[in-house]
């Protein structure tokens, strides 16, 4: 069995997270790269570079938004979403799969300890598909 480390990309509003919540988070995956990239917004994450990322050998995404109607770009997290559902289409017919694209919010009341449950979630998922 193969076990090498999977490549995560994890895109989040800077105003929705705090990277150093994030940083815990992503320190507790081992050897698994988990990438970050803030955003102003996560509606500004245009959906060319969502497809970039896989494009690039990343094996899965997170999309991290803040709560509906939360968003301090009025509808910044919907558009997200809906960028993120054309990835997943895209994704689903290329073969890869839709599952490798994970869209959440951090909820106040689990934090950031729902947050690495979804996260470990998806790896676990990816892994099983590749090795």
């Amino acid at each position: 069995v193969n076990d090498r480390p999977l490549k995560i990309y994890i895109f989040y509003c800077f105003n929705s997270l705090d990277i150093e919540a994030l940083r815990r988070c992503c320190s507790q995956r081992g050897n698994d790269l988990l990438k970050t990239v803030g955003l102003p917004c996560s509606g500004k994450l245009e959906l060319i570079y969502m497809l970039k990322t896989f494009e690039t050998g990343a094996d899965g995404a997170v999309l991290i938004t803040c709560r509906r109607g939360e968003c301090r770009h009025l509808e910044g997290n919907l558009r997200a979403h809906k960028r993120a559902e054309a990835v997943r289409a895209l994704l689903e017919e290329t073969g890869l799969g839709k599952e490798r694209l994970l869209v959440t919010h951090l909820d106040k009341e689990g934090g950031v300890d729902e947050l690495t449950g979804e996260i470990d979630h998806l790896c676990t998922r990816i892994s099983n598909m590749v090795n």
